[in-house]
């Protein structure tokens, strides 16, 4: 080989290691993360159908595009396109109904950042999704309320259709946007779970220097059709009372009195299923009560949602999760002073 050739092969050489040189060394992109499963539940959406028309209420919903039914149609066609998505357990429409009507709040946009917590507890979603739709000129608009029911926090998203011909499409896309929404604002959307270390922490915080009651907790609980083996509300219950200092006993071995008694009843029962992926919902409902005098200190409830791809895990993690923020409260009033 010449001088020339062995030359021309070093600069080729040399520019191919200049361009690789950075890729090298480069870090790898960090592989985002896919939300994890979560409940929704899709409320009707409201119906505005404007005053352009000057006339009774009947003439008003008598006009072609938008009726009094529409926001019942948008919610069921909302609900089946987001079906289609994997991270998304949605609740049945006539659990949502039934929950609804305990609060004697209709299917609807009335659902505002304060009353989602309140729907969401009773029908185990994490986020409700519901809107508005209206006509405005030629066309006709559809607001999409995308609402954490754990943080109130709110989001919107709009799309515009010509005629209610395109209706089908304007929901496949509003799907889409719903369905970003929730995974790229999923940490402000659902409260995050808070390690137990740091729950146990405050707590201890909280009791430190206090004069503490031997307490004693009884809930009976049950999963529909079945009674529940080592019930998960006693048994966190416990667990938590005893790691930050408080002395717990069995009213049935034990010859120490408790002063507090912690009783009550829990339930769990099968939300829905998505693939592998089964969700349960609980409900804890619990007394506080001063075993001396048989007073009342504390009556409260509390419900929850879990996911897992056994029904009999997801059931005990819905109980565990309520359980755990129940203590929140009974905690304070265990402390109290009479």
């Amino acid at each position: 080989m010449n001088k020339k050739q062995n030359s021309f092969t070093w600069m080729r050489l040399s520019s191919l290691i200049l361009l690789t040189f950075p890729f090298l060394f480069a870090e790898p992109e960090p592989q985002k993360k896919s939300p994890p499963t979560t409940t929704a539940a899709v409320l009707d959406f409201q119906v505005s159908l404007g005053d352009k028309e000057k006339g009774s209420a009947l003439q008003l919903l008598e006009k072609p595009n938008l009726t009094k039914d529409t926001g019942k149609d948008l919610a069921i066609l909302l609900n089946a396109k987001l079906s289609e998505t994997p991270n998304l357990i949605l609740v049945e429409r006539q659990e949502i109904d039934k929950a609804l009507s305990e609060i004697e709040l209709s299917f609807s946009g009335l659902v505002t950042p304060d009353s989602a917590a309140r729907v969401g507890n009773l029908i185990g979603a994490k986020v409700l999704v519901t809107g508005r739709i209206f006509e405005s000129g030629k066309k006709i608009f559809i607001v999409s309320k995308v609402i954490g029911t754990e943080t109130g926090r709110v989001y919107a998203e709009t799309v515009t259709i010509p005629n209610m011909e395109e209706l089908e499409s304007g929901m496949q896309q509003m799907a889409q946007k719903v369905d970003a929404i929730i995974g790229g604002r999923y940490e402000t959307l659902i409260a995050q779970v808070e390690d137990e270390n740091i729950k146990i922490d405050r707590w201890k915080k909280l009791v430190e220097g206090k004069k503490l009651p031997i307490v004693a907790v009884s809930v009976t609980e049950k999963h529909i059709q079945h009674p529940i083996i080592d019930p998960a509300v006693e048994t966190e219950m416990r667990h938590v009372l005893q790691k930050i200092g408080f002395t717990v006993v069995d009213q049935n071995q034990s010859t120490a009195k408790p002063e507090i008694l912690i009783s009550g009843e829990a339930f769990s029962e099968r939300g829905g299923q998505k693939g592998n992926l089964i969700s349960c919902r609980s409900r804890v409902e619990i007394k506080l009560i001063k075993s001396s005098e048989g007073k009342l200190l504390l009556v409260d409830r509390q419900t929850d949602v879990a996911v897992d791809i056994a029904e009999n895990i997801a059931a005990k993690q819905a109980l565990q999760n309520a359980a755990v923020k129940l203590l929140d409260r009974i905690i304070p009033k265990l402390i109290e002073k009479p």
